[in-house]
C-alpha cells in the first residue's frame, strides 16, 4: 500500500514539473466557443498540434477583444504570475485591441502603456525563471484597390520590437510573416485564412460573414505554423517540445 502511495506521489510530482508553455493575447490567438461548430480559429487553439504533449503542455490564456491593460486590470496576468515556474515559457502578441481609441478600458498609447506593459510581462516571467518570447501582431488582410496590402497596427509592432531589442527578449516578428502570407494567396485568395462566407453559406453564420482581422482553420494552421518555425531556429529549449 506504501509502494502504490510512493509512485503516485512520484507520478503527481513529475505531472507538477512539467513544463508550461501560456500564451497571452487577443482573440488572434485564443480558443473560440464551440469549436466544432465555429469556423473561426485562434492560432494558438491549433498551436497543440504542432508539439509533444506528453512532454509538454500548452495553456492557451489569450482571451478576446484584450489589451495588455484589460488583460492586466481583470487580473489574468497575475493568475499565470503565480502559476510561473522555472523552465516554462510565455508568448506575449498583444496590439490588435490596445489600438481602441474609444475605449478607456483597452487602450494604451503604444510609446508609453503599451510599452511598459509588455515590459512588465517580460520582467516578471525572467523573476519566476520563466522564458518571455515576443510576437508583433499578426496582419489584417487590408489590401487596398491597387491589391497592396496596407498595415493597420501603427506603432505597436515597432514597440514591441524596441522592448525585444532593449531587453533582449526572443521576438518572432509575426507581423512581417503575416504579410507575406497574405500576399502569397493575394486579394482574393487571402480570404481563406480569414471569414468570408455567403448567407446561408456556414451554419455558424447563416447571414454571412466577411472578417479580415480573425482567422479561419487554414488561417490559423499556416500562423501557428510560421510560429512553430520561428521558434525552432531559436535556442530556447523548446525546440525539445516539437514534433519533427
Amino acid at each position: 500500500m506504501r509502494f502504490l502511495f510512493f509512485i503516485l506521489c512520484v507520478s503527481l510530482s513529475c505531472f507538477a514539473q512539467k513544463t508550461m508553455i501560456y500564451t497571452i493575447g487577443d482573440s488572434t490567438m485564443a480558443d473560440k466557443v464551440k469549436p466544432d461548430e465555429n469556423p473561426e480559429k485562434g492560432w494558438c487553439q491549433v498551436l497543440p498540434s504542432f508539439f509533444d504533449l506528453n512532454k509538454v503542455t500548452i495553456d492557451n490564456r489569450a482571451v478576446n477583444g484584450r489589451s495588455t491593460k484589460s488583460f492586466i486590470n481583470e487580473k489574468r496576468w497575475e493568475s499565470i504570475y503565480n502559476s510561473l515556474k522555472p523552465g516554462d515559457y510565455v508568448l506575449i502578441q498583444f496590439g490588435h485591441n490596445d489600438e481602441k481609441l474609444a475605449d478607456s478600458t483597452r487602450y494604451t498609447n503604444p510609446h508609453t502603456a503599451y510599452r511598459h506593459n509588455l515590459i512588465r510581462f517580460v520582467i516578471e516571467t525572467r523573476k519566476k525563471g520563466a522564458i518571455p518570447i515576443l510576437f508583433s501582431s499578426i496582419a489584417r488582410r487590408n489590401f487596398n484597390e491597387q491589391g497592396v496590402l496596407i498595415e493597420t497596427h501603427g506603432d505597436y509592432p515597432l514597440e514591441t520590437r524596441l522592448v525585444a531589442q532593449e531587453y533582449q527578449v526572443p521576438f518572432i516578428d509575426l507581423e512581417y510573416f503575416s504579410e507575406l502570407l497574405e500576399q502569397s494567396y493575394g486579394v482574393e485568395k487571402s480570404k481563406e485564412l480569414h471569414l468570408y462566407f455567403k448567407m446561408g453559406e456556414h451554419p455558424y453564420y447563416s447571414e454571412g460573414k466577411s472578417d479580415d482581422t480573425h482567422l479561419s482553420l487554414k488561417g490559423a494552421t499556416e500562423i501557428a505554423k510560421i510560429a512553430v518555425q520561428e521558434l525552432r531556429k531559436m535556442d530556447l529549449g523548446i525546440n525539445k517540445f516539437i514534433k519533427l
